[in-house]
């Protein structure tokens, strides 16, 4: 069974104040009572409570009452059924149900807190989730926060990202990043200002539409910053100058294959026996299967396509490209040698 909607309970209250209304409007009419008998005598016959009548009615009046009555009775419970489902299957549950999350919210440490569940914020979700990465959702919409009552493995917190308490209810001291992408860019950049001074060096990554949010919202501490609308044109353009490249990569990257990927490896845990060894010592590609394709190294440049000759430190990260058991077997030839 579906729960009450807000539509049903405003057209229930419309009923009731329609029916009163009329009542009202015939007992003063009819039996010439005062405002207040007629209202207590049109309570008392929709509510069927049986009290006795303010004044012996007339004919009319007992006819009058008696059509109350009927037409009444299926109206008062119709009220009385869609406001008490309201409260016990709406408001009861949904107080039930988001306790129970704040608690599983209240566990979480290393997660992302993601600001906004519109079209990108749901995007984001569905990536982190393919990731197996933990996440809270900030969204103060009630209709949205409906629909996300209904997946049980999404935590949410309903609630205005740019106040500081509901950061602080998500986590954000426990988290290690934080994704805004709220439809204003004067929201996303409050939330990144109260974020950067809620936790100083956590990673950021904001929204932005207009052409000069960016910039104020990297002065404002976000890591990244991410133009949809720039994002779309651009790769539109590629479709057109370089269609299959824009395929390539969409097949490895986008459309979220199992049998290959790109991943990033940490070299902080970098084997003794790799120490001053090239990538074509290691030998790599043949005793993993996995590429390297793109180094960053501790001066944060990227190394595209690097050199057979370069040689991996414990501060530099590795991109590789590869099937899921290739990776791991690199992984573990990187960090145990």
């Amino acid at each position: 069974m579906k729960p009450v909607s807000i539509k049903q309970i405003q057209y229930a209250l419309l009923l009731l104040i329609l029916i009163v209304f009329i009542g009202n409007i015939g007992f003063m009419v009819i039996e010439g009572f005062s405002f207040t008998e007629s209202f207590f005598m049109t309570i008392i016959t929709i509510s069927t409570v049986g009290f006795q009548e303010v004044e012996p009615l007339s004919d009319a009046g007992r006819i009058f009452t008696a059509f109350l009555i009927i037409f009444s009775l299926g109206i008062f419970a119709y009220v009385v059924t869609t406001l008490t489902r309201y409260i016990v299957d709406g408001i009861f549950k949904n107080y039930y149900k988001d306790n129970k999350v704040k608690k599983r919210i209240g566990k979480l440490d290393n997660h992302v807190i993601l600001c906004g569940y519109g079209r990108n914020g749901r995007q984001a979700a569905v990536e982190l989730n393919e990731h197996k990465m933990s996440f809270v959702v900030i969204e103060k919409d009630e209709s949205i926060v409906e629909n996300i009552r209904e997946d049980s493995k999404l935590l949410y917190i309903q609630g205005d990202a740019t106040h500081e308490d509901v950061l602080e209810v998500a986590g954000i001291d426990r988290a290690k990043a934080l994704i805004t992408t709220l439809p204003s860019d004067a929201d996303n950049l409050f939330v990144v200002l109260t974020t950067s001074q809620i936790k100083p060096g956590i990673k950021i990554i904001s929204r932005a539409s207009d052409d000069n949010s960016d910039l104020k919202l990297k002065r404002a501490g976000a890591s990244n910053v991410i133009m949809p609308d720039k994002i779309g044109g651009q790769r539109m353009a590629k479709l057109v100058a370089e269609p299959d490249v824009v395929e390539f990569i969409e097949y490895i990257m986008l459309q979220g294959r199992k049998d290959v990927s790109i991943e990033e490896i940490s070299c902080k845990k970098l084997a003794a026996c790799f120490t001053d060894k090239s990538i074509k010592e290691l030998d790599i590609r043949n005793v993993s299967g996995a590429n390297i394709i793109g180094i960053k190294t501790s001066e944060n440049r990227y190394i595209i396509n690097p050199s057979p000759d370069i040689k991996l430190t414990n501060k530099d990260q590795v991109f590789v490209l590869g099937t899921q058991i290739q990776i791991n077997k690199l992984k573990n030839l990187i960090n145990f040698g």
